[in-house]
């Protein structure tokens, strides 16, 4: 899909169109008897579209043409624009970008803006090329962006590649980026230093937008984060927060994967009485039972008008918004001159997609696609774990003395440093009461694969261990537990098949799910990854109690993202972005 949007320039295709809009020639398909919601006013009017190839040649009054090749009957359903999901990571789904396709495509959702920054981490450009081959033949439009983050940490962590401004470079010259990534080391853009500044600025210089993540920035600090050149974030945290980022004039990647946030967001919104045009919407990450279960971009739309929020605004978001965004305007409208990605839905609550066409091309009827996908071949992504197998005595912290004090992690999430103190015995610190230790351990060969060790606070009381290479976003094997025993049983589970994730007990596995693809995904079809992820989600809660919204299951995969601001676990040690040094070890002072 390189060629896009200069493939609807071709001449003949026009001369097909024109002629076809006038009467003196059939559509080569018709969408008849519907009602269209209009992205731009907002209305819902009958109408008839006609298309000849991947081009909208008419949108006309209801009956009044019956002459094509094929005819979609649309009495009852709602005609709108393919959705748009302007920020979404494949990986994070745990599927192939073909698996991908054929769980969203069904349900209207016709175009992603794909980040692959899992698997640039994983095997650097390497993992982007792949990802760019992989999503070229499609029949969903796949948009990817140049990884503007590897690591996402510079300094604090250690992942398989390091990006500057040269790879940034090479990626951007390539036709099918489609501009950088979420600048997620904040830090490094407000402060000026290398390598943020090379890789904002070849955004920049290569004409293509620069996509945010800004968490929690305001003031002084936001506006040098936008003076430098990014334009847009996904990271909002409260109403307040939307509104503060709208009034700074930054574009808003409303996102679906923070589910306690929206209602405070459509109530935001609906207080200001408009839908500012700057407003898209993303799903930015969406595990594979969720994927299954409940859809991507859709499920989003579906629960914004659940919450409140007019079903016109939210397709509006979803589509002309977005198309805006992308300076895309062959997307994003029903209208004459338009590309042909177009959703018929049964209603506007449930948002069920009863057809989708993409590209003029009917891919999908009642939730199923008319033709398989075809899949890229996934070799260049096996045997990414270069680690040894683990004894118990190397996730036990090493001390002198009889007592410590040590540093902890304290909360999920939004995390405080915190001290403690313990005692130790035969040479290790004995974990601080109530903790929860966590260890990383460097996986992509860079560096000693070495259990770092700390021990986190506020992450309940746990009674078994939890083992993941899915571990943003450097995604080195990371493991959580109560004891040594069952974090040495999960993370040499783990090892050894590969990547993924595994949930030990008593010293032996309860529940896992391989995921030897990068040690993010698998090639097995989606409904088998859905339920071995349910399986394993399940299991997790008989190893700890959940205390929402913070305290939970996703809060294992996000606990080492040191770009963040706070304390976080890394391969390197205990890594805060407001200090200047790692620790290698939480113990901070022997007491006696």
């Amino acid at each position: 899909m390189t060629a896009e949007p200069h493939d609807l320039n071709d001449p003949t295709l026009r001369d097909r169109a024109v002629a076809a809009a006038r009467g003196d020639a059939p559509f080569d398909l018709l969408i008849r008897g519907g009602t269209l919601l209009d992205a731009v006013t907002g209305e819902l009017r009958p109408a008839d579209i006609g298309i000849v190839g991947a081009l909208i040649a008419s949108v006309h009054e209801r009956g009044a043409r019956d002459d094509a090749a094929e005819i979609i009957e649309a009495e009852g359903l709602t005609v709108t624009p393919g959705l748009i999901d302007m920020h979404m990571h494949v990986e994070s789904s745990m599927i192939t970008p073909a698996a991908y396709a054929e769980a969203v495509l069904p349900r209207g959702v016709t175009t992603v803006q794909w980040d692959p920054h899992e698997f640039a981490n994983v095997h650097g450009l390497d993992g982007v090329s792949w990802a760019l081959e992989a999503a070229a033949d499609l029949p969903l439009r796949m948009i990817v962006l140049a990884p503007s983050c590897v690591p996402a940490a510079p300094g604090l962590e250690c992942s398989a590649a390091d990006f500057g401004g040269a790879e940034l470079a090479d990626m951007l010259a390539r036709p099918g980026i489609g501009g950088v990534a979420e600048v997620m080391n904040m830090r490094g853009v407000i402060d000026r230093t290398a390598p943020m500044r090379d890789v904002v600025q070849a955004g920049l210089e290569s004409g293509k937008p620069v996509f945010g993540h800004a968490r929690s920035l305001k003031g002084a600090d936001l506006n040098a984060f936008m003076a430098a050149g990014v334009s847009s974030d996904h990271e909002l945290v409260s109403g307040d927060d939307l509104m503060a980022k709208l009034r700074a004039g930054l574009a808003i990647e409303m996102r679906g994967s923070h589910d306690h946030l929206l209602p405070e967001f459509v109530e935001a919104l609906n207080a200001l009485g408009r839908l500012p045009s700057t407003v898209t919407l993303c799903t930015d990450d969406v595990f594979p039972d969720s994927l299954l279960n409940e859809g991507g971009l859709d499920d989003v739309v579906r629960r914004l008008v659940r919450y409140g929020m007019p079903a016109t605004w939210a397709i509006q978001a979803a589509t002309l918004n977005a198309a805006h965004r992308l300076a895309r305007p062959d997307l994003g409208l029903v209208a004459a001159g338009r590309r042909a990605d177009i959703a018929l839905f049964d209603d506007l609550e449930n948002f069920r997609a009863a057809a989708v066409v993409a590209d003029g091309v009917v891919v999908a009827r009642d939730g199923a696609l008319t033709a398989p996908v075809k899949a890229h071949s996934t070799a260049p992504l096996k045997g990414s774990i270069k680690c040894p197998i683990f004894t118990p005595d190397d996730f036990r912290v090493r001390a002198d003395g009889k007592r410590v004090r040590v540093a902890t992690i304290h909360r999920p999430r939004f995390t405080e440093w915190g001290e403690a103190e313990a005692s130790v015995r035969g040479g290790f610190v004995v974990p601080p009461e109530g903790a929860t230790l966590i260890s990383v351990i460097h996986r992509h060969g860079r560096a000693p694969a070495i259990p770092r060790v700390g021990y986190l606070t506020g992450w309940g009381s746990w009674r078994g261990a939890f083992c993941t290479t899915v571990s943003h976003d450097s995604h080195n094997v990371t493991v959580f537990g109560g004891n040594e025993e069952d974090v040495a049983a999960g993370a040499n589970w783990v090892i050894e098949a590969g990547g993924g994730m595994a949930v030990a007990q008593g010293g032996r596995i309860v529940a896992s799910l391989a995921l030897p693809l990068s040690g993010l995904v698998s090639d097995e079809p989606l409904a088998d990854v859905a339920a071995g992820f349910a399986a394993l989600r399940s299991a997790m809660d008989d190893i700890v109690d959940w205390e929402p919204p913070y305290l939970v299951f996703k809060a294992c995969f996000g606990a080492t993202l040191a770009c963040n601001a706070g304390p976080h676990q890394t391969d390197l040690g205990i890594a805060d972005n407001a200090r200047p040094a790692v620790m290698e070890t939480p113990v901070l002072e022997i007491l006696g």
